[in-house]
């Protein structure tokens, strides 16, 4: 009876031993970490050409009013609305009939006072050889000296008449400044003007042109940079149109404002882009494109692939073991649905591109390569 109870007992102890085992293996299984499946993708660079756009407008480089500068009427409109002007071509003329009558009277009065002058001078000349002989006496030569200080006055008083004259003359018709694009008129013939109104017309510039648009004050740098680089890309300054469609020439940046809106805290800039065609008009919105510093050969990687923390960018790298780590980004243009990298990766490098939400910080993952989309 002893003997069988020893071996009910050494049985109990093996059995007890056996299930111990089992359940030390269960747990050290369940204590193993699984690697996550995840996908990854393999980082390289892609030549790109990233954008800033912003609002815009289109002004003439050159913007004048056509203003009366006499009173009459409008007896000649010698341009049709619209019509291209060269410089100094005829727009418009006022009644030049008293003008030109004036004109007249005032050559008459510089010839009358220049004979009047010749005749005085003779007498002065007289006067003084009497005066050596003591023929006349000497006040008599005073008062020729004087009459010649006045003589000359009224000359001088009629050539400037005559050339008050002559301006208001050369007024009655009106001429183009510069070359460029007159407006629709304000006027018709036989309509009464006086300086400085009504408005008659405008006439613009047509090439080149300008876009005006306003940047941050954070962007600062960067466009004096732009402004004063020798090496930027052809197509740097670009406009796309209301229809959505590309501006075929690009502009050059020519000038900076010199100063900040003090309210807006923005610098106003100007952008100069041959107009051949007349495609630009003077007040179109247009919608200027600025290729950003993400141009050319840049690392792109998917933006599904990046997390934020506290307003910074990491993502998961798949380490030589086969586990992850975060690291950190800065990051450059949206591409769609990927985005510039700026630093923090290299080439060659694998980032979990799906599954990211199951990950953390020495995860272990079983990582498929793909190529997204």
């Amino acid at each position: 009876m002893k003997k069988q109870t020893t071996i009910f007992a050494l049985g109990a102890l093996l059995l007890t031993t056996i299930y111990s085992c089992s359940d030390n293996k269960a747990a050290v299984q369940q204590q193993a970490p699984q690697a996550v499946p995840v996908k990854a993708v393999q980082v390289q660079k892609q030549h790109i050409s990233a954008i800033d756009e912003y609002a815009a407008t289109v002004i003439p480089l050159n913007e004048v009013e056509i203003r009366p500068q006499i009173s009459g009427y409008i007896t000649q409109i010698f341009v049709k609305d619209g019509q291209q002007v060269k410089k100094d071509q005829k727009l418009y003329e006022v009644d030049r009939t008293k003008y030109v009558a004036a004109k007249e009277q005032a050559e008459a009065n510089v010839a009358i006072a220049e004979s009047n002058l010749a005749r005085i001078k003779k007498d002065v000349e007289r006067y003084e050889r009497l005066i050596e002989q003591d023929a006349i006496a000497a006040q008599q030569l005073d008062y020729a000296k004087a009459d010649l200080l006045s003589a000359q006055s009224q000359l001088t008083a009629a050539k400037a008449q005559l050339n008050s004259a002559e301006t208001d003359l050369r007024y009655s018709t009106l001429t183009a400044p510069f070359a460029g694009t007159i407006g629709i008129s304000n006027v018709r013939l036989g309509a009464q003007v006086s300086p400085g109104q009504p408005l008659l017309n405008t006439i613009s510039s047509d090439d080149p042109i300008l876009v005006n648009f306003t940047a941050n004050e954070k962007e600062i740098p960067r466009f004096n940079r732009l402004m004063n680089a020798e090496n930027n890309p052809d197509s740097l300054f670009t406009i796309q149109l209301g229809d959505g469609s590309i501006y075929p020439m690009p502009g050059k940046l020519t000038i900076m404002d010199r100063a900040i809106g003090g309210q807006t805290g923005t610098i106003r800039l100007r952008v100069e882009f041959p107009n051949p065609n007349r495609d630009l008009v003077p007040g179109m919105s247009v919608s200027l494109r600025v290729i950003n510093q993400d141009y050319g050969q840049q690392i792109v990687i998917p933006y599904k692939a990046v997390t934020e923390q506290m307003g910074e960018y990491f993502v998961y790298v798949v380490q030589n073991d086969n586990t992850v780590r975060q690291q950190k980004l800065k990051l450059g243009s949206l591409l769609g649905s990927n985005v510039a990298v700026r630093s923090g990766l290299e080439p060659g490098q694998k980032i979990v591109y799906e599954g990211i939400q199951k990950l953390r910080q020495g995860a272990s993952v079983s990582a498929e390569i793909v190529s997204p989309k």
